[in-house]
């Protein structure tokens, strides 16, 4: 779906966008009664809706008859058959099974940062299919970023920066905060780890407690494969100690240094993020950030080159469901400078 329309499809429905300020391109689909008919129209869709994602970034369905987790299975292998492994975990999810997992199970109070969903791998998902199951009482929405558009208002030196240096990110995995080390490389076998880190250019060192910690450097601007279009593809501002709530920056360094933070990030060549420069950067994905609340039902769509994504602060039950899939390999993203194993 990132890029080829099937061949075997007839014509693609032409979809009405409705385009409102501060919010996602959606379209209402009304009429499917079962999952069958959605199955049948989604295939249809499928290119319509792609051209609308290298449009448009991100693209919200609403009227799908979806209520269960074998439904957003079926969907998903309609709109991206072809599955990405979630590698290098970083935040607790939930397994629902049929490759369909919580979007998050951070705490609800928590605001998650926005960010193109593994980032700093060097292979990832080009696609990423949000599902409603269940919507918050308040709060709750899943906003998303242009990313051509954040990376337009970014100040210039940073941008110069980032294209020269590209961004470090450093990881202290415990078994007391954040992910463990078996956790997050699916094994307990450290010469496992050891060969995963080697391929993927990971810097890697064993600490007297038996825990890890890594380093990796990536370019932090990208081109779509597709498109050609030059965005800001990071977790810069996201894992950065300046993101945290500052009480519990304050908690953490005191109780673990700066090296013992689960995640520590800064420009390629060592240099950190100040204050004024995360700042700017959040301005410029809060003025490129639109969100739509979240409806029973709701599929959201997101090409995870162009789009950045998030999750607001809620009450109330929230189940949302996300499969993703659509590999894409950084070389063919044309990156800046190229991925490095480094602790800075």
């Amino acid at each position: 779906m990132l890029n080829v329309r099937p061949a075997n499809l007839p014509d693609s429905p032409s979809l009405a966008w409705e385009l409102a300020p501060g919010k996602p391109a959606l379209a209402r689909i009304p009429g499917l009664a079962d999952m069958a008919a959605a199955r049948a129209w989604l295939a249809t869709a499928r290119p319509e809706l792609t051209r609308a994602l290298h449009t448009h970034g991100a693209v919200c369905l609403r009227g799908l008859p979806l209520a269960e987790v074998g439904d957003v299975a079926a969907v998903r292998d309609v709109l991206i058959p072809e599955a990405t492994p979630y590698r290098e975990k970083a935040t607790p999810r939930s397994d629902f099974g049929q490759g369909v997992y919580s979007s998050t199970d951070l705490p609800a109070s928590q605001r998650i940062h926005m960010h193109n969903e593994n980032s700093y791998t060097l292979t990832f998902p080009g696609l990423l299919l949000f599902a409603c199951l269940t919507a918050p009482e308040e709060g709750g929405a899943t906003p998303v970023a242009d990313c051509r558009k954040v990376l337009d208002r970014i100040p210039a030196p940073l941008v110069a920066k980032m294209r020269q240096t590209g961004w470090l990110l450093r990881r202290s995995y415990s078994d007391h905060i954040s992910t463990d080390w078996r956790s997050a490389f699916g094994s307990d076998d450290r010469a496992a780890v050891e060969r995963y880190c080697a391929d993927n250019l990971i810097a890697h060192a064993w600490q007297e407690d038996g825990n890890l910690r890594t380093g990796q450097v990536r370019p932090g601007v990208v081109s779509h494969p597709v498109t050609g279009d030059e965005v800001w593809f990071n977790h810069l501002v996201f894992w950065n100690e300046w993101s945290l709530d500052e009480e519990l920056r304050e908690i953490l360094l005191d109780e673990f240094g700066p090296d013992g933070l689960p995640f520590r990030t800064a420009f390629g060549d060592g240099s950190p993020l100040t204050r004024e420069d995360l700042a700017a950067i959040q301005a410029a994905y809060d003025a490129a950030t639109v969100r739509e609340p979240w409806q029973p039902g709701d599929l959201l769509l997101v090409d995870n080159i162009l789009t950045a994504h998030g999750r607001d602060p809620f009450r109330g039950d929230r189940r949302i469901a996300v499969s993703m899939g659509a590999p894409v390999e950084l070389a063919a993203c044309r990156p800046t400078v190229p991925p490095a194993a480094a602790f800075g």
